[in-house]
């Protein structure tokens, strides 16, 4: 955490630079032919399938919206590349696009020179060896990628914008500390996932202001990796209800035979969660498992349990009192769906979160386009304090499933109001 000492002492200069920044973007919204801006790559490895190769190189090549290809008004003018595998991208792109890969993040961000020489900063922590902890999260080191950046911010009196892949850090107080370092020194700053921002099958959101009584989503993937995605799944949703986001009062995570348990109680009250909002979310899913060599058929319970051989549930409750489950349900289905029990609504409010296949990737464009419009306005279209919340319930769901317990979580008191207008991907 910065101490009050230690930010009036940094923070003068960037906040000067903030409102550089601020004026700088102003005038480049009304500038239509400007020259490209420069952008910095910050990345743990840039391989095949990697995040780099989803995300940076789409400020590369462009990417397709709404019928046209859109080629984003940025260049990328240097990289930092923390671990390369034998199937490394990055010099190839190097050479191929012609940016230099240098030592530091700090020489990248200063382009090799003494000041600060870009526009904005895409930092990609995740893939790469990495130590894990004792609760199985791989200690990637976005915490320490921020604060390389945020020391060059300080040094050289600028900021810039940021974007930061996925959950900030894998520990809440570095975390917590990243959301507020951006705060105080007044930088725009984005987080998060592709799931919040791609296409949604059918397209809807949660009507804003609307009485939420549980919201829930299966999905696939692992621990530390999918649960995050599954998570902002439900809180680009969650967030929008009457009275904006509170926070986060505990965190109950099931695996095994619990989980079967659980769901044979039929109810949130008894340990389980409302049946008819899984339903809900297994007839929005596209990939539902099937015996033999039928299809179209709504599985049974104790298919179910033949299907899915590991089964992981994140029991949680807002402190607002609204109750959401999250599942990994590996073998039953292998896409993201949502559903939600609105008061006085009789029928579940449900969709499908749609992940075009690659080689296109599409949810990963979408993600860049918000990257990419924080960039170029100085704005995030969505707070940083959704990506805060959602890293604090990925540590407490591994570390529940660790302990065997419930975490009671009154640190992850964050409050925030999410913007009316909606944020996915339509056309």
């Amino acid at each position: 955490m910065l101490n009050r000492r230690e930010f009036l002492g940094a923070a003068t200069g960037a906040l000067v630079g903030a409102n550089v920044w601020a004026s700088q973007a102003g005038q480049a919204a009304v500038a239509a032919d400007s020259a490209k801006k420069r952008l910095a790559v910050v990345t743990t490895e840039w391989r095949f399938h990697s995040h780099a190769w989803h995300m940076a190189e789409r400020f590369l090549v462009g990417y397709p919206i709404n019928g046209r290809w859109h080629q984003p008004p940025f260049e990328v003018v240097s990289a930092y590349v923390d671990q390369k595998p034998e199937n490394d991208l990055s010099e190839s792109r190097s050479k191929e696009f012609g940016f230099p890969i240098y030592k530091t993040i700090a020489e990248a961000l200063r382009c090799g020179g003494k000041k600060l020489a870009v526009d904005a900063v895409l930092v990609i922590g995740e893939h790469g060896n990495y130590d894990v902890n004792e609760f199985g999260q791989k200690k990637y080191p976005r915490y320490e990628f921020f604060k390389d950046v945020v020391a060059v911010f300080k040094a050289d009196g600028e900021v810039r914008p940021m974007f930061n892949d996925k959950h900030l850090s894998w520990k809440w107080d570095w975390a917590k500390e990243m959301a507020e370092t951006s705060r105080q020194m007044n930088f725009p700053y984005l987080a998060g996932s592709s799931l919040p921002v791609t296409y949604r099958m059918p397209s809807l959101d949660m009507p804003y202001g609307a009485e939420v009584e549980e919201v829930m989503s299966v999905a696939m993937g692992g621990v530390d990796s999918y649960d995050f995605h599954a998570l902002e799944t439900i809180q680009c949703m969650a967030e929008r209800r009457k009275g904006g986001e509170s926070g986060v009062a505990w965190v109950e995570s099931l695996r095994g035979d619990a989980v079967w348990s659980a769901m044979e109680t039929g109810s949130w009250a008894k340990g389980g969660w409302n049946p008819e909002l899984f339903q809900a979310c297994l007839c929005r899913c596209q990939t539902l498992a099937q015996p033999g060599n039928f299809s179209h058929r709504y599985p049974t319970p104790a298919q179910i349990r033949e299907f899915v051989k590991d089964p992981i549930v994140y029991r949680f409750q807002y402190n607002d009192g609204v109750q959401a489950s999250m599942f990994l349900f590996n073998g039953l289905v292998g896409d993201f769906t949502f559903a939600a029990k609105l008061k006085d609504q009789a029928e579940p409010l449900s969709t499908l979160f749609y992940l075009p296949p690659t080689p296109n990737v599409m949810y990963s464009a979408a993600l860049m386009s918000k990257a990419e419009e924080t960039f170029s306005t100085g704005k995030a279209p969505y707070p940083i304090e959704r990506t805060l919340l959602t890293s604090g319930l990925v540590e407490a769901g591994v570390q529940s499933l660790s302990k065997g317990k419930r975490i009671e979580t009154p640190y992850m008191k964050v409050e925030y109001t999410a913007p009316r207008k909606s944020q996915f991907w339509t056309a």
